[in-house]
């Protein structure tokens, strides 16, 4: 029973925090509540006894990914996006019915196979049976996302000095400016 309120809970929190990811005007909110739902998710994989796996998905994608993406939304400047209004504000009420929709019938296909698949003591997200996988069958897969991720590190750092250093020099750099003569009355 116990079980079912926590992953109603972390449900509520991941469909909820995905909600307010597609919905919120501002970026870095919006950033954050991506951040709520990789928490829940997190929730779901302990439920799972898969607990290696929600540590490093807390790690990964909690930390390092989002630290990323906030980087990447603060480099950029992005500001609050306008509303736009006219011909297609119908669509948003046809996609929000349809949503819901889908989120109904994910929740019914969900609890189905919750209550299906009480989970027992397995060693699929162990470490040793992840570090089994990864250190074998995968490890160029991991070597090429490792270096694909660095390449991508370097990418973002250089242009971020680049920006820095087309706001210290070219045309608006300052001129000196010639002291003003000044002229004092005598009585």
């Amino acid at each position: 029973m116990l079980e079912q309120i926590f992953f109603w809970l972390f449900a509520v929190l991941a469909v909820g925090g995905a909600l307010g990811v597609v919905i919120h005007p501002h970026p870095i909110k919006s950033a954050l509540f991506l951040v709520l739902t990789l928490f829940a998710l997190a929730g779901e994989y302990v439920l799972l006894m898969a607990h290696f796996i929600a540590i490093v998905h807390i790690a990964v994608y909690a930390g390092a990914i989002m630290v990323l993406f906030l980087f990447v939304i603060m480099l950029l400047n992005v500001q609050e996006e306008e509303r736009t209004a006219g011909v297609w504000s119908y669509v948003r009420y046809l996609g929000f019915g349809m949503a819901l929709l889908l989120f109904a019938e994910i929740g019914i296909l969900g609890y189905q196979g919750f209550q299906k698949a009480m989970v027992q003591e397995t060693t699929v997200g162990t470490v040793e049976g992840i570090g089994k996988a990864l250190f074998s069958s995968y490890v160029l897969p991991f070597e090429i996302a490792s270096i694909l991720l660095l390449v991508a590190m370097i990418g973002a750092l250089y242009l971020s000095k680049q920006k820095l250093a087309l706001g210290d020099s070219g045309s608006d750099q300052k001129k000196p400016v010639a002291p003003e003569k000044t002229v004092v009355e005598e009585h």
